[in-house]
């Protein structure tokens, strides 16, 4: 199993920081997905990693983080993520998201590794937390 982490302050509550990730189509374009629909618990991602296309289909699960979910459908054997906001003194937050995945060798192949899908990861996870900054901007 891989991992990604990506941690950062936030100058606004918590309240105001969930708030903000609960648009799910917002937060997932903020990432760069080409292509997102969100129905319900469901979203339906696209995006162009290296040469390939990836598709994902994921769930919002019912965890102990603030937002959470798997891959229902896509070319992982396993993913999943967790965004966690912790308050910071009276004004500000830690928002922590980590994603873990296991890749099926059998689809990827020769044209994605983990060194790949990790760098991809945190570039995603950061361009949400840019966004995150500039919606809970008083």
């Amino acid at each position: 199993m891989q991992s990604v982490t990506v941690s950062r302050r936030v100058d606004a509550p918590p309240e105001r920081v969930r708030a903000a990730m609960g648009d799910l189509e917002e937060l997932m374009l903020a990432a760069g997905f080409t292509d997102v629909t969100v129905d319900g618990a469901d979203m339906h991602l696209e995006n162009q990693v290296g040469l390939a296309t990836v598709t994902l289909d994921l769930r919002v699960v019912e965890t102990d983080a603030d937002l959470a979910y798997e891959q229902a459908d896509g070319f992982f054997e396993v993913m999943d993520t967790e965004y966690r906001v912790t308050p910071v003194g009276d004004e500000a937050s830690e928002v922590t998201a980590t994603t873990d995945f296991a890749l099926d060798v059998a689809l990827v192949g020769q044209i994605l590794d983990a060194t790949v899908i990790k760098r991809q990861r945190r570039h995603e996870l950061e361009q949400q937390f840019d966004w995150l900054e500039d919606e809970v901007e008083e």
